[in-house]
């Protein structure tokens, strides 16, 4: 027949003195206080574990852990062993989920997410993209564990950017967050992905495309730009960009060492020597891999009279006052505007990439891959889209480039549409 056991009162438990050994004071239901020699008064509770074996918890000391705690934490003990659940490995299993998101923090996820991105980035994007998250991302999130992390936690930089109408960079927090949480998701601390939600949380500002000129206003544009009356190399520049139709910053940093004249070839490097003291410098093609621009005869006319006049300089568009640094940021949209056009309304350099697009397309003639090559649209961090960027369709481009070269020439004085001077030239 099993003992009857009383119950102990807090007066009992306190009136407990040492004695030469320990002994013990019973609760009942594995329930007991230790006495030990010492005059330490421990919590344990014996118990049989799911697989039958004798096992032995320890609470902590009394009366830190008062009388009522200690029968709660039976309690919470026997709940457990009906659910199957050993209480001691059920214990070191929260104690180790304790310690992981102690150390698994927001931050320290981020910078590992960083740099993993950082071998993949460049050097200024990767500063750029740590700098953001240090003052926006990492005062309300660092020290929040990954795995507490509710949609609302996460929205909170992302209101807070757009308070201030600071749109883009609402914007750009939300991918890195998306891309931290992703992380944790791959290295299994967290089961989903709540900056999911995150999507079209923030508002967004309408995209405002660069002015371009219809393509009717052809002649008027090329007489302009034969008129133009201020530095000779600056007037080069704009009939170059329009031959060429590549991004500023390509232009303004190429040197000469990337224009192959007997290939009729120009290879703009994923990433350039930076020039002391000017900024961006050292960017190359934007898609960050070399891309090929095929040169018409026309372009290469126009580059050797270029050449004759900054063929001594590395620079092939050097300023008006030091030839080590580019032509000014501002020199074609400043001439441009010169020749009568607003370049927030009607058309600016950049202009020229629509209008080079919309001709091509619109004659039918070439395939939208090679027009999409030339335009040195790809996607990024794709080893396929760093190879086709560079060659694929390269002879047809060549093709393409001429045409578009022969086009322009053709619509000196008097406009043509693509598609009928591509039905002449047949």
């Amino acid at each position: 027949m099993a003992r009857t056991v009383t119950p102990l009162s807090d007066t009992k438990c306190d009136a407990a003195k040492p004695r030469e050994k320990d002994y013990k004071l019973f609760d009942g239901q594995g329930l007991f206080l230790l006495i030990k020699a010492s005059g330490v008064k421990t919590w344990r509770l014996k118990y049989r574990r799911p697989d039958g074996r004798e096992a032995l918890a320890t609470f902590g000391s009394y009366p830190a852990l008062s009388l009522k705690a200690a029968r709660e934490r039976r309690a919470a003990a026997l709940e457990l062993l009906a659910q199957g659940v050993d209480p001691l490995e059920h214990e070191r299993r929260e104690r180790a989920a304790a310690q992981a998101e102690a150390v698994n923090t927001f931050r320290a996820i981020a910078l590992d997410w960083h740099a993993a991105g950082a071998r993949k980035w460049s050097a200024d994007h990767a500063a750029k993209v740590l700098r953001r998250m240090e003052q926006y991302l990492f005062p309300p999130l660092g020290a929040r564990p990954v795995a507490g992390l509710k949609v609302r936690d996460l929205l909170g930089p992302l209101k807070a950017a757009e308070q201030r109408d600071t749109l883009e960079l609402a914007s750009r927090l939300r991918q890195y967050i998306t891309g931290v949480m992703r992380y944790a998701v791959q290295h299994g601390l967290i089961e989903s992905n709540p900056a999911n939600d995150l999507l079209g949380a923030t508002a967004t500002r309408k995209s405002v495309h660069r002015p371009a000129l219809p393509l009717n206003r052809l002649p008027e544009l090329l007489q302009r730009i034969e008129g133009y009356s201020g530095r000779a190399l600056t007037r080069y520049a704009v009939s170059l960009t329009l031959l060429v139709f590549i991004r500023s910053s390509e232009l303004r940093f190429a040197r000469w060492s990337e224009i192959d004249f007997e290939r009729a070839i120009w290879e703009i490097p994923a990433q350039r020597e930076a020039i002391e003291g000017v900024k961006f410098s050292h960017r190359g093609a934007k898609m960050r891999t070399p891309h090929l621009v095929p040169l018409s005869n026309q372009a290469l006319e126009l580059l050797e009279k270029v050449r004759q006049l900054s063929g001594r300089y590395e620079l092939v568009f050097p300023g008006d006052h030091y030839h080590h640094k580019p032509m000014s940021e501002n020199t074609i949209n400043k001439a441009l505007r010169g020749m009568g056009y607003d370049t927030k309304i009607d058309v600016c350099g950049h202009g020229f990439r629509a209008m080079a697009c919309s001709a091509l397309v619109e004659s039918g003639l070439w395939s939208r891959d090679a027009v999409e090559r030339q335009m040195s649209h790809q996607e990024r961090d794709t080893v396929r889209g760093a190879y086709i960027h560079k060659a694929e369709h390269l002879q047809e481009r060549r093709l393409m480039c001429q045409w578009w070269a022969e086009f322009l020439s053709a619509n000196n004085q008097v406009y043509i549409t693509p598609y009928d001077y591509a039905r002449l030239a047949k």
